[in-house]
């Protein structure tokens, strides 16, 4: 390749904002596990939460979605089981990724929030729509993206974070990371610990036997064997046990515990126009249920998964890109007691998108995907987005795409009530994006619209024992909307981040609201910083949520409004020192009809960094 065309295309590729380009400009300072992300960025609204962000809502990763996100999470009880939902679908919607790698259980076919850590990725980012073509089954109403990245050139880096909290609640976390202009580690542990007894006088609850505790590690490397070839490794373990609330003192007393390890090996070549990733993964999830916490487990099961994935992107031209991805996984799960036996299952995709820059201001995606499931007919996927930046204060996009959600191993071959002729969720989705800007004020206004057919329903039979079947249609349709302002005034910085979120999600065999979607849900929050000081306040209103088929408004969970604050002071730029209060409003509210939250309740917590 000439000097000149060599210019041309850098040149092409800046003008464009084209992925590849501006990856190769930051290859040699930070290596990022989960490339598609960065170019769904440009094609989609992503809110990337940063983990600074995490010590507001530090007690778990349900707590801070719920006031950082608008995604809806259904708590048991503070602690115990949790399941987020997009854009009123359900959880077996809503896709869990971790570094380019779908992660919701075969066995449920979602993930429980409080059984992934918080504390250890550097990028969390939450993406509302549809996306099964680059992350599988599941991403149906949204995406939840747990990120790590690896530098180079930094030396030396080190944190200790440790909070205490209410309700006999610990929390600490430690990193250290070394990294030279070749080679990068980093390594870091989390332990939570609660005893978790709080109580809301008002619905007489006590939450008793909600004691939890989870633990994690995680390590990384990377090394570039030249200036195109990187190798790394990220690996995860975590442990955690719930205890299951109970509603009376001599009630029977229960719990769960999980495993779970994901490990990943990654080998990318990159070039100014050619990259190639190939990533092989591993991942356990296993789980014990105890029917009596002080007697051998009841029942459980061990899953494992072994990946394989190749996502190969490269430019004919500078305004034309394809982008080929293909995967490879072995499921395998062995039941105990749970009424799942030994299980074996291969899925394999194949996957294609092309993308055109025909201008500065226009780009345009189109990709198809088919997957091949064992024993299954999947169907065909496909997605096609654009972005126009109209004006310098005004861009619109659009998006449409079909995505799926195939059944979980429980669905298949629960004995008693699995069905092996279930077929696939499938959802055609549409959705817009219209983005304000005016000086630092940003405005993204989102309405949507989506219809899932073959919806998987676990439902009672006169046989006495629940059974699964493909059921009705559900039509949601609303309108996500975003407002961010940042500014700096000398020594003082102002930060506002809102959101507001309405949800109809109507089941059409009855034409009535899905059960926990709360119809309107807003966040806001308000961060003040000058010099060493920082402030900040976050508020959540959740409107009026049904959960009941029949929209009966007396078990309905009512609307509430639940304000927190913190404050905190940084010597040296090294040392910490902050206080919070949750719940400064002292609201009665549940996200689970009979588990209360807690009311007000306080935390203080230290952090160095070296």
């Amino acid at each position: 390749m000439n000097m000149n065309i060599k210019k041309s295309l850098a040149l092409a590729f800046s003008a464009y904002g084209c992925f590849l380009f501006g990856q190769e400009k930051i290859i040699d300072t930070v290596y990022i596990f989960d490339s598609q992300m960065n170019k769904a960025k440009r094609f989609h609204q992503v809110n990337t939460i940063s983990p600074e962000d995490f010590k507001k809502n530090s007690t778990n990763l349900s707590e801070l979605l719920r006031f950082q996100s608008p995604v809806y999470i259904k708590e048991n009880g503070r602690g115990a089981v949790s399941s987020p939902s997009f854009r009123g679908t359900s959880a077996g919607h809503t896709a869990v990724v971790w570094n380019g790698i779908n992660i919701n259980s075969n066995f449920l076919g979602q993930a429980d929030l409080n059984n992934i850590p918080l504390f250890g990725y550097d990028r969390l980012e939450v993406k509302s729509g549809g996306g099964s073509v680059q992350y599988g089954s599941s991403a149906i109403g949204g995406s939840i993206h747990l990120n790590d990245q690896l530098e180079f050139g930094k030396g030396f880096q080190g944190s200790l974070y440790s909070e205490a909290a209410s309700f006999g609640t610990y929390i600490n976390f430690a990193k250290a990371g070394f990294s030279n202009e070749r080679f990068s580690f980093k390594a870091s542990a989390h332990y939570s610990i609660s005893q978790n007894d709080y109580e809301v006088k008002e619905k007489e609850y006590i939450n008793r036997n909600g004691r939890y505790y989870n633990t994690t590690f995680n390590i990384g490397t990377s090394y570039k064997l030249s200036s195109h070839h990187i190798i790394s490794w990220q690996s995860q373990m975590f442990e955690a046990s719930q205890r299951y609330p109970i509603f009376v003192e001599n009630g029977n007393k229960t719990k769960y515990n999980a495993q779970t390890l994901r490990s990943l090996v990654a080998w990318d070549f990159r070039q100014s126009t050619f990259t190639n990733s190939l990533k092989a993964a591993y991942t356990e999830d296993n789980f014990q249920y105890f029917g009596d916490i002080d007697q051998p487990k009841t029942s459980g099961a061990d899953g494992k998964n072994y990946i394989i994935k190749n996502d190969l992107n490269y430019f004919i031209t500078p305004k034309i890109n394809v982008n080929a991805i293909g995967e490879f996984q072995v499921n395998t799960a062995e039941g105990y007691q749970s009424g799942l036996g030994s299980i074996r299952r291969n899925i394999g995709s194949v996957a294609g998108l092309l993308r055109y820059f025909p201008t500065e201001d226009l780009r345009f995606e189109a990709g198809v995907k088919k997957d091949f499931v064992e024993d299954i007919t999947s169907p065909v996927l496909f997605s096609f987005s654009g972005k126009w930046n109209a004006v310098k204060w005004y861009s619109t996009g659009m998006n449409v795409s079909r995505n799926f959600r195939i059944p979980s191993f429980n669905d298949l071959y629960w004995k008693q009530g699995g069905n092996t002729n279930l077929v696939p969720e499938t959802s055609l989705n549409v959705d817009m994006d219209h983005e304000f800007r005016f000086g630092s004020l940003k405005l993204t206004l989102s309405p949507y619209f989506m219809h899932i057919k073959n919806y998987i329903n676990w439902l009672p039979t006169p046989y006495g024992y629940w059974a699964v079947f493909n059921t009705y249609r559900v039509d949601s349709y609303g309108l996500e909307s975003q407002v961010t302002y940042e500014k700096q005034f000398g020594k003082h910085g102002l930060k506002l981040n809102g959101g507001y979120t309405y949800a109809r999600s109507i089941n059409k065999q009855t034409d009535k609201q899905m059960v926990y979607v709360p119809i309107h849900k807003a966040v806001a929050s308000i961060d003040y910083r000058y010099d060493f000081l920082r402030v900040y306040v976050q508020g959540l209103f959740n409107g009026l949520t049904y959960t009941t088929t029949d929209e009966k408004k007396a078990d309905a969970l009512d609307p509430y409004f639940v304000l927190n604050a913190g404050f905190s002071g940084t010597l040296n730029k090294k040392y910490t020192l902050g206080l919070k209060v949750n719940n400064i409003t002292d609201t009665v509210y549940e996200t689970v009809s009979y588990y209360p939250m807690p009311k007000r309740n306080y935390s203080i917590y230290a952090s160095i960094n070296f």
